[in-house]
């Protein structure tokens, strides 16, 4: 099968940083759905991967950790898929990777691709989806407004003050569906970060209630539109970089979280004064230590689609590099090396 892959860690720039090769088809068992690729998405792991991590054994190391795909064989265990069905899912970390014509994922951490969106526009969204999903509705402990459970979610926060949800890099990929969640699926405030024209007006448009500038001071930007403090941050990007301003805008007892890898250390003991809690969101835990709620990514997944064909969330796909090789790859990875990118960048078909 058709695959890109490479052997040693390289910048985007070199020959082989990635390259196009010829891989075995994969075996299927158990709990497994073999896929055949459709469409991909590039995130930023792909290219701290790549950057930073060779391969095993000398095998190529294959990555992709966002796809759309046909089910076409199914291992011995498997109760929720069937051949022909469309999935769409995040995969495993453990494994290798979505940029191959065929590849092995767990029907726990898979969902049925929603029916309103074309193959490039569900493949934008699984592990954008899954990283926001959980930032707010387990890391933080938001219950969704849907299904009925708005009198419980009313009697739980009784006599609370309205959230207000300040979200460090909204323009991006985890920052634009997590947007639209807060926005769509709690009663928060949702204040979004962005700093260039474009990006800000995206994250306006994805239901933002109010859009500040994150490389400039936050305070002065929150008093000016009214909010003295928030209670939670989600920061996304360069947490380091505004480490002591989130503690400042924190309310007592507010709560951070964050999904990025600060390059420098953050004192934590600066959260003790307020009483802040920190939460760290890190979508694989779930697939790479096998934990006994596994599941909950298929069902969210899943919930996620439904949310998608009613209207509620749409795609965050921001540009489509065309089909599947090495050479569109490569450009992906340049574009998001950049710290440019607006929403998600797709490539479709092998």
């Amino acid at each position: 099968m058709k695959a890109i892959g490479y052997l040693q860690p390289k910048t985007i720039d070199q020959q082989d940083a990635l390259m196009d090769i010829d891989l075995p088809m994969p075996q299927v068992s158990n709990r497994d759905l073999m896929v055949k690729v459709k469409a991909i998405s590039v995130n930023p792991v792909d290219t701290k991967i790549r950057a930073n991590v060779g391969s095993e054994d000398g095998q190529y190391k294959v990555l992709g950790w966002d796809a759309v795909g046909e089910v076409v064989a199914i291992g011995d265990q498997v109760e929720l898929f069937n051949v022909g069905d469309e999935v769409w899912y995040a995969g495993d970390l453990t494994r290798q990777g979505s940029n191959a014509e065929y590849q092995l994922v767990d029907e726990r951490i898979t969902g049925l691709k929603p029916k309103s969106l074309s193959n490039a526009e569900a493949a934008a969204m699984p592990l954008t989806t899954i990283t926001a999903w959980e930032l707010l509705f387990d890391r933080l402990d938001f219950s969704p407004l849907f299904a009925g459970n708005d009198s419980q979610v009313a009697e739980k926060t009784s006599g609370m003050p309205k959230p207000r949800i300040l979200i460090i890099g909204a323009a991006g990929g985890v920052g634009s569906i997590l947007t639209q969640l807060a926005a769509k699926l709690t009663s928060a405030t949702v204040i979004g970060t962005a700093s260039r024209p474009e990006s800000q007006a995206w994250v306006s448009d994805l239901g933002a209630d109010h859009v500040i500038d994150h490389s400039k001071p936050l305070q002065p930007q929150l008093e000016a539109i009214g909010i003295s403090d928030v209670s939670h941050v989600i920061s996304l990007t360069h947490t380091d970089q505004h480490f002591d301003q989130l503690v400042e805008v924190l309310a007592p007892q507010g709560k951070l979280a964050l999904i990025d890898d600060p390059q420098s250390n953050i004192d934590i003991l600066k959260l003790k004064r307020k009483s802040l809690s920190l939460h760290w969101e890190f979508m694989y835990t779930r697939s790479m230590f096998n934990t006994w709620d596994m599941q909950k990514q298929h069902d969210l997944l899943s919930t996620m689609s439904q949310l998608i064909d009613d209207g509620v969330i749409k795609t965050t796909l921001g540009n489509h590099y065309g089909r599947i090789n090495a050479t569109n790859l490569k450009r992906a990875h340049e574009h998001l090396e950049s710290h440019n990118a607006v929403g998600k960048i797709v490539l479709e078909g092998f």
